[in-house]
């Protein structure tokens, strides 16, 4: 048996999410149904984590084990042939027998982008939040750096969880703007928010991006951020944003 590992990309706008699930389309199930077209074989295939429905990757990694003699340096091109245009395997490799691509990770990345302008961008729609009015960057960056360091982020998972230990270490809480052309003259800023951390809880980002929408739009004050934290309450906490505006960014091993 090979134990492969791989990078892939993929726009979830069309998926119920990654895991399989029973009578819905998911990342998973097009993965694991595109390896038994090559190969014949009915493979697991495990990830570094779960992206929700309409979350999207640009480096998701994933692996399974197959009994397959096709070189690695095939994997990909012979993939891409059977999976549909909106996932798609950049890199392949072996690695060896005990590696899992979510117990051997070490770091992941997730990227939030909204899109603070009257109208949205038809082009970026399934990629990133809109917000049709002005939004306080430097109030919701100044909330970010309590959230840094090892702390208990129950206020920023869902009540769904079935994590009994809700106490995860981030790394990074960093905001970035890009600048756009608007059609018709001017331009908008694209904010970006980026988290790095050691794991996430379901709905994390989501929810703490939640939190910081009501803080730029002059609903809670940026130190609201260090009291909902303590408070380890979901209650607490600002709506879960939608799915459109999240991608995982990055996995390290």
């Amino acid at each position: 048996m090979r134990n492969l590992r791989f990078t892939i990309s993929y726009d979830g706008t069309a998926y119920s999410g990654f895991q399989i699930q029973p009578n819905a389309d998911t990342i998973q199930q097009r993965l694991e149904q595109a390896v038994y077209l090559l190969t014949g074989e009915q493979v697991k295939v495990a990830s570094s984590g779960r992206t929700d429905a309409g979350v999207h990757a640009k480096a998701q990694v994933i692996n399974f084990t197959t009994n397959s003699k096709i070189p690695v340096e095939r994997w990909c091109l012979a993939l891409n042939a059977r999976l549909p245009k909106d996932i798609v395997a950049h890199t392949a490799e072996e690695v060896p027998p005990s590696f899992h691509s979510r117990k051997a990770a070490k770091r992941k990345t997730y990227c939030y982008t909204i899109r603070s302008v009257r109208f949205p961008d038809v082009f970026h729609r399934n990629y990133e939040y809109h917000h049709p009015t002005h939004l306080n960057v430097e109030a919701m960056r100044e909330a970010l750096p309590c959230l840094l360091g090892e702390h208990d982020f129950t206020s920023f998972c869902t009540v769904r969880t079935d994590k009994e230990v809700k106490v995860r270490t981030l790394y990074e809480a960093r905001m970035v703007l890009e600048t756009d052309e608007l059609i018709g003259g001017g331009q908008v800023e694209r904010i970006r928010i980026i988290v790095t951390g050691n794991g996430f809880l379901y709905n994390m980002v989501r929810i703490i991006v939640g939190t910081l929408i009501q803080i730029g739009e002059g609903k809670r004050p940026s130190s609201d951020m260090q009291r909902i934290l303590e408070a380890r309450n979901r209650a607490e906490a600002g709506p879960t944003a939608e799915a459109m505006g999240l991608m995982l960014w990055k996995v390290e091993y």
